[in-house]
C-alpha cells in the first residue's frame, strides 16, 4: 500500500511537481485530428497537465498550442481569429504564429517595432500515428516522437478513440495495469457480447483468481507477466507493457492489440486515448464494429466532446437483473466497468 504522501506525489502534475516534470520529458497525445479538422479551423480550448492552453492549425496547415491566455491583458485566445498564419487576440488585434512569436501588433506604431519584444508560451505539436502530440518540456530536452507499433502502422490497421476520465490518470492506470481484478470485475454470463479476443481470455480470467506475477524492468518501464493455471495443468501467461510515462499495451488472444495513454488534463481528471490495432492485417469491418459499440476497449462518446455516454449520471446503465443472473456488475462492456469502478473511487485515491 502507497502511503498518502506517495500517492499525492504521482497524482499531482502540475508545472514544477516531480510528475508533471515527468510527462514533461516526453511527446504525450494532445488531440484526435477531428479536433483540428483543416487550415484556418476554429481553435480550440485544451488543458493538459494543468496548463490551460488553445490549439489551432494555421492557414499551411501547421498546428499551433499556446498558452491559453494573451500575454497582453490576458484575454483568452479561444475567442480569437485563426486568420492569415496566426492566432489574432480579438481584444487588440496582437497575432501570434504557431512558435508564439508576437507577428502583429496593429495597435502600436510600426516604428517601434515592439512586438517583436514580446512572445507568448508555445509548445511544439506534431501530427503523428492517428493523433496530435504536444512536447511541454524544456527545447534543450526535446526527444523524438515516439515510435509505437501502432503509430507507425498504416490507418487502416488500427481504430482509435479519446474520451475522458472523471479520476487522476495514475487511478486509471493502475486498474489498466492490474490483472487480478479481471478475475472479479469483468465477469460475465453471456460473452457474445465479448470481442473474439476478449471471449477467448474470459475463460482463463475466470479459472484463477490469484495469478503469479512476475515482473521484468525494461529501459522503457517495465512489463510483467500474470501466471494462471488451466483446466488441463498447463499455465496461461498475460503480459502487460507499461511505456513511460504512462502508456500500456495490453495483450490478447487474437488481434487488435489493445494500447492506452492516459493523460492527466489536472491532477483529478484524465483523457484516455486509446489505439486498437492489427499489426498484421487490416483491421475488419466485423473488428471496427464492435469497437464502435462501446463494449470494449473505448466508451462510445456523447456528441460533440469525449464525455462517455455511460456515465455516471446514468449510473452506467446498471441493469441489476443483469447483475442477479451472473454478470458481476450488471454494467454492460469491459471499460465502463472499469470507469463505473475507478471513477466511484474519487478523483484521488
Amino acid at each position: 500500500m502507497l502511503r498518502p504522501e506517495d500517492n499525492e506525489l504521482l497524482c499531482r502534475v502540475g508545472p514544477g511537481t516531480p510528475m508533471g516534470e515527468l510527462f514533461r520529458r516526453f511527446w504525450i497525445p494532445a488531440l484526435v485530428p477531428e479536433e483540428l479538422p483543416g487550415p484556418d479551423c476554429d481553435p480550440v480550448r485544451l488543458r493538459l497537465l494543468g496548463e490551460d492552453l488553445v490549439a489551432f492549425r494555421d492557414t499551411g496547415g501547421r498546428i499551433g498550442i499556446l498558452e491559453e491566455k494573451c500575454p497582453h491583458r490576458r484575454a483568452s485566445l479561444y475567442f480569437g481569429r485563426n486568420e492569415e498564419c496566426g492566432l489574432r487576440c480579438v481584444y487588440h488585434g496582437w497575432k501570434f504564429d504557431v512558435d508564439g512569436n508576437c507577428v502583429e501588433m496593429p495597435n502600436e506604431p510600426p516604428e517601434t517595432d515592439f512586438k517583436r519584444k514580446v512572445r507568448t508560451k508555445a509548445y511544439p505539436a506534431a501530427e503523428w500515428g492517428g493523433y496530435i502530440w504536444a512536447y511541454m518540456g524544456p527545447k534543450d530536452r526535446q526527444p523524438p516522437l515516439p515510435e509505437f507499433e501502432w503509430a507507425m502502422l498504416a490507418p487502416e490497421h488500427r481504430w482509435q478513440k479519446k474520451w475522458q476520465l472523471r479520476a487522476n490518470y495514475f487511478q486509471g492506470f493502475e486498474g489498466e495495469m492490474d490483472t487480478r481484478h479481471t478475475t472479479f470485475l469483468h465477469r460475465f454470463v453471456d460473452v457474445s457480447t465479448l470481442s473474439p479476443g476478449l471471449a477467448a481470455a474470459h475463460g482463463n480470467w475466470q479459472r484463477d483468481g490469484m495469478p503469479s506475477i512476475h515482473i521484468r524492468p525494461t529501459d522503457y518501464g517495465f512489463y510483467y507477466g500474470s501466471q494462471r493455471g488451466t483446466v488441463d495443468n498447463m499455465f496461461n501467461w498475460r503480459i502487460t507493457q507499461w511505456i513511460l510515462p504512462s502508456n500500456s499495451i495490453i495483450p490478447h488472444p487474437k488481434y487488435p492489440i489493445s494500447s492506452r495513454a492516459y493523460i492527466p488534463i489536472d491532477d483529478e481528471n484524465t483523457f484516455v486515448f486509446g489505439t486498437s490495432y492489427n499489426p498484421e492485417a487490416p483491421m475488419t469491418e466485423e473488428d471496427r464494429d464492435y469497437l464502435e459499440t462501446g463494449l470494449g476497449a473505448a466508451p462510445r462518446t456523447l456528441p460533440g466532446g469525449f464525455a462517455p455516454e455511460v456515465n455516471r449520471g446514468n449510473d452506467y446503465m446498471l441493469d441489476r437483473a443483469s447483475q442477479r443472473a451472473g454478470n458481476a456488475t450488471g454494467i454492460p462492456g469491459v471499460n465502463n466497468q472499469d470507469r463505473a469502478i475507478v471513477e466511484s473511487m474519487g478523483p484521488i485515491v
